[in-house]
């Protein structure tokens, strides 16, 4: 029978199901919104815009020039309650006008015009330029004035070498010289160490070092002076230039990293520019309070710690998933583990930094820097040493034992399987107070005190707090791909002769793989974006090293790094030039949103092939 109108109306559940679609499409749209606002205010970051010059009149009505590049149009209140509308310009020189942004009221400005000759140029310091070019000298005191037709080429020589130089002295103080301090310290540490072991001040080992320092000392000596000779050629070349309110001032070359006329930029110029900008913001490194440059090492420190967290959280998380679905027995105390398990992701993130610093830094890391500072007295700690053995025996034994049939019965549980939680936890319990209460470990690094190498934050507790973090999340995700495992599959491991484990290792983890990724990928993303953990474990506003390079042992799990998101709320809320910071937050924040999605695009791939590689079917 045909249902008539009235009747399709009034579907049950069809209205829900609209309001559900309804929800989506918002939810939709707000991230659309969002990200395009993101890619809109951080992309134009990058395009050279037009370069204007206003005459204005004062209030005692002179009038006065000004460049700048217009930022916004708004409307400001008076005094006397109206409005009036007012350009925000970006006229840089903050070291000859204080600051590098300026109002002006519209009513106020004259004239408008874009000279052609207005150049732009991007320095080491002071932030951006405008101004007009009126000579070059060089160091031999010859001059090019600007009119001349070789001067572009000739500047852009000059910027050229100068950028050259400064390329090289960066890597002669951080290489070479670094290094050679470096090793320097390690001498004055390895005598200090032999001093304290009662070593003599004028033995022939402490000699031995006390020389190769003075040799090494002395190559320092040479490379410091190469360097100042490198800086003083930076400074030989000078540029003459003329504001737009007719002062003229002195710039180094050496000083400029980046020149160029916007006012006379064609297309193809401007996209040239535009990639200039693209490669010195994901390639070098912040200068001017992190509001110029660019954030390379905060985008390094962002991809080394997401992967450190990923290769942490994840065997964590697999082997507690494993325990809880395959071995634990389903009663009250797995049920409680689950609850906590699932309460642990709603825990602040703030929380686990405060727990990290604590735990981690103050704990682990002031442990493996001095050893303990209470330690047990040896009579005490050699019977418990004891203990540990027998208990940690006693639990391989009772693991590699076979049970007997029928053994895996929730009703024939022998008191073998019931001993095992037991001597597990008394052996991690004398384990850790066996190894943290140790008389005789006086820590790996105790002559570098009372300055911590480890007893500080760094990149190694920065991840371990944000795998703590994520941990419930991957633990859920497995259960979860665990639980959805064919039972057919297992029976027929179990039946071709398979032990328990052999089915688990070999049929049952590989299905479940994808669903492992997913709980992985999850945790990425989540810790990739958090920064209240970050801020008391080990990230910083500016890392003089990187956490890994190419200098021994290559890995440095005890360097602070930069991150992406604290760098966002660097500029955001801690910049000295609020103004000058807006743009680059923008630019941060969709290169943290690209650096995330390539991350997970990455992992979804992988899991990919995972659930091709390992699909299996019911039986």
């Amino acid at each position: 029978m045909k249902r008539t109108a009235s009747q399709r109306k009034h579907t049950p559940g069809e209205i829900q199901v609209w309001l559900c679609a309804a929800g989506l499409a918002c939810g939709l749209l707000m991230i659309a919104g969002l990200l395009l606002l993101i890619f809109g205010n951080g992309v134009v970051v990058f395009w050279p815009k037009p370069i204007s010059e206003f005459t204005v009149r004062s209030a005692d009505g002179s009038e006065s020039k000004i460049s700048g590049e217009l930022v916004k149009t708004q409307l400001r209140r008076t005094a006397e309650g109206g409005t009036k509308a007012e350009i925000q310009l970006f006229t840089g020189n903050k070291d000859a006008y204080g600051l590098g942004f300026r109002f002006i009221d519209k009513e106020a400005i004259l004239s408008e015009s874009r000279p052609e000759g207005l150049m732009l140029a991007e320095r080491m310091e002071y932030g951006d330029a405008l101004f007009h070019p009126v000579q070059l000298k060089r160091k031999d005191g010859a001059t090019l004035p600007a009119s001349a037709p070789e001067f572009q080429g000739t500047l852009q020589q000059r910027l050229d070498e100068g950028n050259r130089l400064r390329s090289r002295l960066l890597h002669l103080e951080k290489g070479r010289i670094g290094k050679i301090n470096a090793r320097i310290k390690a001498m004055e540490l390895r005598i200090k160490e032999l001093l304290a072991g009662g070593k003599s001040g004028t033995g022939p080992e402490v000699s031995a070092l006390r020389d190769r320092i003075a040799r090494e000392q002395k190559g320092f000596d040479t490379l410091v002076a190469e360097s100042r000779q490198m800086r003083a050629r930076l400074e030989e070349d000078e540029l003459t230039v003329r504001l737009s309110t007719g002062e003229e001032r002195t710039l180094k070359t050496g000083s400029i990293v980046y020149c160029y006329e916007p006012n006379r930029l064609s297309l193809i110029g401007k996209l040239g520019v535009f990639l200039h900008h693209v490669i010195e913001f994901a390639t070098s490194e912040p200068r001017e309070a992190n509001t110029e440059g660019g954030i390379f090492p905060a985008i390094f420190g962002t991809f080394v710690m997401t992967i450190l967290l990923a290769l942490l959280v994840t065997p964590f998380g697999v082997i507690a998933a494993i325990y809880l679905r395959e071995y634990a027995s389903q009663g009250l105390l797995v049920r409680i583990v689950r609850i906590c398990v699932n309460n642990l992701a709603g825990v602040p993130s703030i929380v686990f930094g405060v727990f990290g610093l604590g735990f981690f830094v103050y704990g682990m890391g002031a442990f493996i820097d001095g050893g303990t500072r209470i330690p047990l007295p040896p009579m005490w700690w050699f019977p418990v040493a004891i203990a540990f053995l027998v208990c940690l025996t006693g639990s391989i034994l009772l693991a590699v034992q076979s049970p007997p049939a029928g053994a895996e019965s929730e009703n024939r549980r022998g008191f073998g399987t019931r001993l095992k939680p037991i001597v597990a936890t008394l052996t991690v319990f004398l384990g850790v107070l066996t190894l943290f209460q140790c008389p005789y470990f006086h820590g790996f690094f105790s002559s570098s005190l009372p300055t911590p190498t480890f007893g500080t934050g760094g990149i190694l507790w920065a991840s371990l707090t944000l795998a703590l973090m994520t941990l419930p999340v991957v633990i859920v995700a497995t259960e979860e791909a665990l639980a959805a495992v064919p039972r057919g599959v297992r029976e027929a491991a179990l039946a071709c002769g398979a032990s328990k484990w052999q089915t688990i290792q070999r049929v049952v983890l590989p299905s479940a793989l994808p669903g492992v990724m997913t709980g992985v990928i999850l945790a990425m993303a989540r810790g990739a974006g958090e920064v209240a953990p970050l801020m008391i474990t080990g990230v910083v506003k500016l890392a003089p090293s990187l956490p890994l390079d190419f200098e021994a042992p290559f890995i440095h799990a005890e360097r602070k790094f930069m991150h992406l998101g604290f760098h966002i709320y660097d500029l955001g809320f801690q910049s000295p030039d609020s103004e000058a910071a807006k743009p680059m937050v923008f630019a941060t924040t969709l290169l943290l949103i690209l650096l995330v999605v390539v991350l997970n695009l990455a992992a979804i791939s992988l899991r990919a092939h995972l659930r091709r590689k390992y699909q299996a079917s019911a039986f």
